[in-house]
């Protein structure tokens, strides 16, 4: 058994497979949490590797023989059952206590289990996807704030269940596909329904409001790789949320490339670390790889910008 959390294994946005040898399930709007059992409450990692057992204290009721490591997602329902990003990033960084103790009564959490990587001290990560469903199956037992969420047969109709209800995706995983941690691996496939990717801000520009647009990239050997400006979406909360916390990291010198910022998204920029991420909905991407008709969506504080790792729109 590892002294830490293995780190998780990761899928590969692609088109839907098809065929008999994958299983099928809802990809839920939250963020990873891993969850180790030495002995009475678990312990909570993020996909960082950080501790975040405080922030999440209805968890503590689950109780798994020790030794044992789970995979899962942590998401915040609304009143029609489905995920909120939104409710759930008031949740993700609480450490205070008495506060996670009251934000459990008001906007619980629900862990969606869907692996198991270590059961009583054995390692289970070699073992093929079938058996480690069947074994988290019968491993965890029922509960108010925690659940394995269902997997079916059926593709197609996995997809357009979650389009019915309102869901982010499907995630496919290959029956007899073995758990590799740390690796974005082709036997797990993720199907959103929206494009999407998370991209570093490098820099800001005005506009009518303060916070005009963002200057998005990816990381490349000699700075950020420039993929455009992102406008859209930025009402005046997240416009506050956002200067809130960018305008600590100023800097002087751009984080780009050398020459990547086109003259006029560059002209009175306002130049950041590169240190926050955000999720962007686009339409599709140009040759040269910038973002077409992008929208904010989301800072997402639970990953680094060394996770920023662009993806083809084939999914390769």
């Amino acid at each position: 058994m590892p002294g830490a959390p293995l780190s998780p294994m990761l899928a590969t946005a692609g088109a839907l497979p098809g065929g008999p040898g994958w299983s099928y399930e809802f990809k839920w709007d939250g963020v990873r949490v891993l969850s180790l059992f030495t002995g009475g409450a678990p312990d909570l990692f993020a996909r960082s590797g950080a501790v975040v057992t405080a922030a999440y204290p209805e968890i503590a009721e689950l109780r798994l023989p020790e030794g044992t490591l789970l995979d899962g997602e942590m998401v915040v329902l609304n009143a029609a059952g489905r995920p909120s990003f939104t409710a759930l990033a008031e949740r993700m960084h609480v450490r205070e206590h008495q506060r996670a103790a009251r934000l459990a009564v008001t906007l619980p959490v629900t862990y969606m289990i869907f692996d198991v990587l270590y059961c009583r001290g054995d390692d289970c990560t070699g073992l093929p996807y079938r058996a480690r469903r069947e074994l988290l199956e019968e491993l965890v037992p029922p509960g108010h704030r925690w659940m394995v969420p269902p997997s079916f047969a059926d593709g197609p109709a996995t997809a357009d269940a979650a389009r019915e209800n309102s869901l982010e995706g499907v995630v496919a995983k290959r029956l007899g596909s073995v758990y590799l941690p740390g690796q974005r691996s082709p036997d797990w496939i993720k199907v959103k329904f929206d494009r999407t990717g998370d991209y570093v801000i490098g820099g800001w520009r005005a506009g009518v409001r303060k916070l005009g647009g963002l200057l998005v990239g990816v990381p490349a050997a000699d700075g950020l790789a420039f993929r455009g400006r992102v406008g859209g979406g930025i009402g005046a909360v997240a416009e506050k949320e956002l200067l809130a916390v960018l305008e600590p990291l100023a800097q002087r010198q751009s984080p780009f490339v050398a020459g990547a910022v086109p003259r006029e998204d560059s002209r009175g920029a306002h130049w950041v670390r590169p240190e926050l991420v955000v999720e962007v909905r686009y339409g599709n991407r140009t040759p040269d790889g910038r973002l077409r008709f992008p929208r904010f969506l989301r800072l997402r504080e639970d990953k680094t910008p060394e996770e920023c790792v662009e993806e083809y729109e084939d999914g390769r």
